[in-house]
């Protein structure tokens, strides 16, 4: 892998959306989304971003392509805040950064055959010669295990694995640094998941690819991620290499969500950690730490003050009054 040097670095971004009501539909409340993150991804890494369902993870990944417009925050990329870019520069970044969506068919135009959605990016930015795009999209199909034979079928003529593989593809066609992938196995059969993901790992070590991998399955980040961050209800509460996470987690939440994965040997089990209560709503979360109302080690402080994302060992972060103590 190349040098470990920081190619995005999220500050305290934030993404509310407005809950209108009334008469004239005036802002009532919001769902905080993503509320004030700060995560750095490292050229030719693969960073996973875990947490529950509804946690922010995808929001996380679109606010930082501006997908999704922040509501507050900066955004650096390879030395600029691109929160600040126009539409011109913005067009031009879409080379550098792509995204590979959770449901390999609604992400597929089934109205366009697969040489007009993989070579749809490159009209876009300038290729006007259609033998010089089918020729690009071939060879992109070849890439990701594909062959000339498909490039005049549709969406509907493939399986869900090759539908993903033609989703590498357009992500791939303009040469990107950074590829955030949504879910991007989730909507898979296990199998067929293992080929994508190792494609994902020998695409990285041909193209020197950084990865934002964002996936609700530990197994799948496990494998993939060289570091982890753990996100409950709009707040990275971890940050760690992935053998430390997976090994000594800091945090009750990682704790927890680690308990509830099942092991992949016969016989071995984990001693199960059942959080109570359910999620709290995003729209309106507890004060002091988030994570305090389901906590089995929560403490008055814990209600009252908004604990930090700080170092407690070299390289390992964790957003806990008590992380690092005994019991936790």
């Amino acid at each position: 892998m190349s040098e470990m040097k920081p190619l995005l670095d999220a500050r305290r971004l934030v993404k509310y959306y407005p809950i209108r009501g009334g008469i004239f539909m005036k802002e009532i409340a919001a769902v905080k989304a993503v509320d004030n993150v700060s995560l750095s991804i490292h050229q030719g890494e693969t960073l996973g971003l875990v947490g529950e369902s509804g946690c922010g993870k995808s929001t996380f990944g679109r606010a930082i392509m501006r997908l999704e417009e922040p509501t507050a925050g900066e955004v650096w990329y390879d030395g600029d805040n691109i929160l600040t870019y126009d539409g011109e520069q913005l067009r031009a970044l879409r080379k550098k950064m792509q995204i590979i969506f959770q449901d390999p068919f609604s992400s597929l135009n089934p109205r366009k055959p697969v040489a007009s959605i993989v070579g749809e990016p490159l009209l876009i930015h300038g290729m006007k010669n259609r033998r010089e795009r089918d020729a690009r999209v071939q060879e992109l199909l070849q890439v990701v295990g594909l062959s000339k034979e498909h490039m005049r079928r549709y969406p509907h003529m493939f399986s869900g694995g090759q539908r993903q593989r033609i989703g590498v593809a357009r992500a791939l066609a303009l040469n990107p640094n950074l590829v955030v992938c949504d879910e991007a196995v989730s909507a898979l059969d296990v199998s067929i998941q293992a080929q994508v993901l190792n494609l994902l790992k020998d695409l990285q070590d041909e193209f020197q690819l950084t990865y934002l991998f964002i996936s609700h399955d530990l197994h799948v980040v496990e494998h993939i991620s060289d570091r982890v961050a753990v996100m409950y209800l709009g707040k990275i509460v971890e940050v760690a290499a992935s053998k430390i996470i997976y090994g000594t987690p800091l945090h009750p939440y990682t704790q927890a969500l680690l308990s509830a994965s099942p092991m992949p040997y016969p016989g071995l089990e984990r001693k199960r950690i059942l959080l109570k209560g359910d999620v709290p709503s995003p729209i309106d979360p507890p004060p002091g730490c988030r994570f305090h109302t389901r906590c089995l080690y929560a403490q008055p402080i814990c209600s009252e003050k908004e604990p930090e994302l700080r170092e407690i060992k070299p390289g390992h972060q964790a957003a806990c009054h008590f992380a690092g103590d005994v019991g936790v």
